[in-house]
């Protein structure tokens, strides 16, 4: 995973790229497919230099989305059917509400 997370981390899309020809130096040989993968789907992967460094370490910094998701599964693992669409959004409507007013942390860096 560091070798990968140096092409995330890099400064722009140049220094990703030649990240990226690094790890597939190292990895290529054992797991073909995850230099090919990010490569085939470059055009995607690489909106994300566009941000700032700062707002670049939010995407990649799951740990919060993670958190969230597994909040709103305890929510709707208690209920097996939902009568209707409507029901569940608004069950996942009411228990996000409930989440949020819970996020006091801050961000390093971020006033």
């Amino acid at each position: 995973m560091a070798d990968l997370k140096a092409v995330y981390a890099a400064v722009d899309e140049q220094a990703a790229l030649d990240a990226l020809d690094v790890f597939g130096e190292l990895w290529d040989k054992k797991y073909p497919k995850i230099s090919q993968s990010w490569r085939d789907n470059w055009a995607n992967l690489s909106t994300y230099f566009k941000y700032p460094q700062e707002v670049r370490r939010l995407i990649y910094t799951t740990n919060t989305i993670e958190g969230f998701n597994r909040q709103l599964r305890k929510v709707t693992k208690s209920k097996s059917v939902f009568p209707t669409d409507d029901s569940l959004l608004k069950m996942l409507y009411l228990a996000m509400m409930d989440i949020t007013k819970k996020w006091t942390g801050r961000r390093q860096g971020w006033t």
